[in-house]
């Protein structure tokens, strides 16, 4: 069973509210155990990337406000802070789309996300970046450390969002949608790099992914979000095993009959299976 001292992350029961009028989630409650990769899986529209803008402190940006429950970063609460006192915390969010300062070189961005390394309030106020670290998980960007980000690849630019991320030596890494728009031998290159910073340096990390199968193949556990709640949870393997959750998630029912996420009373009676 996992101790509150084990989590990394705690989001318990939030509601997230657009324009003062628009709920995007309703209740949503997940945990981030310390050290493991955990799945956010839902349609589009679900809330998935509302729910990592809620955790990092992005929500004003689009006129979003978190109107109730509490958020719990290494135990401490962090809803009231700015995004900057998150990342100097150990906390950082690659955005869907890459984001990438398409103007700078690599090198540059690289440089310009070292920032948050100044006044970490983990402890470490002399730290350097490490760019070298940087560049052994994605040799490719030291190959391309000189050239202008906007004229790198979709996979690569992807690369440099994720190697900003590390540059902050985070202890928690939002990631939103890194699959999107990528061929699928690059999905597999960039889930494996995923995989291996996780095990190799043991971050945390919140995954956002629509590709289900590839995202539970690299977490431990999983959420399944639909309408801005948590419908279906439980370890990964048991998550991309069961015939029913690949049913619900793929929104099939027998015969090629196509089903929807409002029989959730089947499912929730089902989620005994999970635990």
């Amino acid at each position: 069973m996992t101790r509150p001292s084990d989590l990394v992350l705690e989001v318990n029961n939030i509601e997230v509210i657009y324009n003062k009028a628009v709920q995007a989630l309703r209740g949503l409650s997940l945990a981030v155990p310390r050290g493991q990769i955990v799945a956010l899986l839902g349609s589009n529209g679900a809330g998935k990337s509302t729910t990592l803008k809620a955790i990092s402190g992005l929500l004003a940006l689009e006129n979003g406000a978190l109107a109730s429950g509490s958020i719990l970063f290494d135990g401490l609460p962090v809803a009231q802070l700015a995004p900057q006192q998150l990342v100097r915390r150990g906390l950082s969010h690659v955005m869907e789309g890459r984001r990438v300062f398409e103007d700078l070189t690599v090198e540059e961005n690289l440089v310009a996300a070292s920032y948050a390394l100044t006044g970490r309030s983990s402890g470490r106020p002399d730290a350097r970046p490490d760019y070298d670290l940087v560049y052994s998980y994605f040799p490719r960007l030291h190959e391309r450390r000189k050239g202008l980000a906007g004229y790198l690849s979709g996979g690569e630019q992807q690369m440099l969002a994720i190697g900003r991320a590390l540059i902050a030596e985070p202890t928690l890494i939002l990631l939103d949608e890194p699959s999107l728009g990528l061929s699928p031998r690059l999905v597999e290159d960039i889930f494996g790099i995923i995989a291996r910073i996780n095990a190799e340096r043991g971050t945390s990390m919140l995954l956002v992914e629509q590709n289900a199968t590839v995202a539970l193949a690299v977490a431990h556990r999983g959420y399944i979000l639909e309408n801005g709640k948590i419908v279906i949870d439980g370890p990964a393997e048991l998550l991309a095993g069961d015939a029913d959750v690949r049913e619900f998630y793929l929104g099939m029912g027998g015969a090629g009959e196509a089903r929807g996420f409002k029989d959730l009373k089947h499912y929730k009676r089902r989620k005994r299976w999970l635990s």
